[in-house]
């Protein structure tokens, strides 16, 4: 109501408050070649809105509510699961996200947070890395079997956090490592490269 709207937080307010505690949650589709022909794989992936740390929480051709519920329990896993900082979680309307999903990850003090219909800009860091990492590497590759979706996901989750600039994090890289040479300021620079040169980025050799 109109006396009451000015003292509403607005979703960017939120956002940029709870961000430390606040994970985005969606399924994005992968079409794979097996024997029996074109099968599509759903996968299920968690983002931390601050960090933008990106984890997989599993893929499969059927995501029946069984498969949730375990997705679930490992998410809120007390001493591993990726939503144990957690306190609330973003996803859309998709029946995936079952009612034993959300009570599950109720229990792990977590609170799961259902968008308005078709409001893919109120998750938008979700969304944004499912255009990445189809761009950028499923859809330039042919997978055969889930052991080669698996690979290249994971190949490209470590480029994501550790090789590849960030244009939203003043173009650093997330989660540099030492041992890479994330410091060095002398020495020639060499190209790296991932699944088979999909994925490049560039590094300087120790002197």
């Amino acid at each position: 109501p109109a006396p009451k709207r000015k003292h509403a937080v607005s979703w960017k307010d939120f956002i940029r408050t709870h961000q430390a505690v606040l994970f985005g949650a969606d399924f994005f589709t992968v079409e794979v070649m097996r024997f029996t022909g074109l099968v599509t794989y759903y996968v299920l992936f968690f983002i931390h809105l601050e960090s933008r740390r990106v984890c997989l929480g599993g893929m499969t051709p059927h995501p029946d509510q069984e498969w949730m519920e375990q997705q679930a329990r490992n998410a809120i896993m007390e001493d591993w699961g990726y939503l144990r900082d957690c306190r609330y979680l973003l996803h859309d309307r998709d029946t995936k996200f079952c009612v034993s999903f959300r009570e599950l990850l109720k229990s792990g003090n977590v609170e799961p947070l259902r968008l308005p219909a078709r409001s893919p800009n109120l998750n938008a860091y979700a969304e944004r890395w499912v255009r990445s990492v189809k761009e950028e590497c499923l859809s330039r590759l042919v997978l055969f079997g889930e052991r080669s979706l698996r690979r290249a996901l994971q190949q490209y989750v470590v480029h994501y956090h550790e090789e590849r600039n960030h244009q939203g994090k003043a173009n650093l890289i997330l989660f540099p490592l030492e041992t890479k040479g994330a410091r060095r300021r002398k020495g020639a620079v060499r190209c790296r490269e991932r699944l088979g040169g999909l994925l490049k980025y560039y590094e300087r050799v120790a002197a």
